[in-house]
């Protein structure tokens, strides 16, 4: 047997015997992001006493994510939940009851009540999430 044959054999042998493992992996994380007990579920941002005190709720971390909440101010009775992390920066948006607007302390941008872009520079949308009140908390799905 050649070198080359004796390497090319090994090298082929090496990659079959990893080949379970990167499997594994693979489907640990395919699990652990769709079938986690926290992943997709409703979890508490605050009570909605505050929300109706201050007008939104904010949480910089939740569950990893910035996400603000207000009441719709078309549908009072409905939430609208988003990321607050601005898409042009990153900056926190802040919520303007006066204004119905989402404004970015930063560079100026400013968002639409369900996201929407109202005034750059920023030009993508706020993420949008689920919300819904349960007893007297707010929820958000993430």
């Amino acid at each position: 047997m050649k070198r080359r044959e004796f390497n090319n054999l090994l090298a082929l042998g090496l990659l079959a015997t990893s080949l379970p493992v990167a499997i594994a992996a693979c489907q640990s994380d395919l699990t652990s992001e769709g079938g986690s007990e926290a992943a997709g579920e409703f979890v508490p941002l605050g009570s909605v006493a505050d929300l109706d005190a201050q007008g939104s709720l904010a949480n910089e971390n939740l569950q990893g994510k910035n996400l603000a909440v207000i009441r719709d101010p078309n549908t009072p009775d409905a939430l609208i939940a988003v990321s607050a992390a601005c898409t042009h920066a990153g900056c926190t948006v802040t919520w303007n009851g006066e204004q119905n607007l989402f404004a970015c302390p930063c560079h100026g941008s400013n968002f639409n009540s369900d996201g929407t872009v109202d005034s750059g520079p920023a030009r993508e949308p706020l993420e949008t999430f689920e919300a819904k009140v349960e007893g007297d908390q707010v929820l958000v799905k993430v």
